[in-house]
């Protein structure tokens, strides 16, 4: 388990308080929030959030705003800037992400494309 100062993701505060609820809930002593990323869709992938109970040993821990986020190692490439929010509109309500490596998304909004960060841009910070 390795912990980042890098911001890889962060949360605003309306992600912060919507995910102190859930993570408050019975049943959910001791969970984390898992950010993820996998194949899917027209676009080619698509973002992962799950409840998690464990912390693989290679999983990059990030704590924001008092909740504590797990990322796959697989996935840190492609997430590092971005900003996790959680919107409520007309139509629903539901996390969303801001991910500055994204070029793309497919018409339905179920899958994005993403750029990984390029290796010699991280270590200029």
């Amino acid at each position: 388990m390795a912990t980042s100062n890098f911001p890889i993701v962060s949360l605003t505060e309306a992600a912060a308080k919507r995910a102190h609820e859930i993570l408050s809930a019975p049943g959910k002593s001791g969970a984390v929030l898992r950010v993820g990323l996998k194949n899917a869709g027209c676009a080619g992938m698509s973002y992962t959030l799950e409840f998690a109970d464990a912390i693989g040993p290679y999983d990059e821990v990030i704590e924001d705003k008092g909740i504590k986020i797990v990322v796959d190692p697989k996935a840190l490439m492609f997430l590092f800037g971005t900003e996790m929010d959680f919107e409520t509109n007309k139509l629903g309500a539901g996390f969303v992400f801001k991910n500055p490596n994204q070029t793309g998304a497919c018409g339905c909004g179920e899958s994005v494309s993403i750029t990984p960060v390029d290796q010699a841009e991280l270590e200029k910070h």
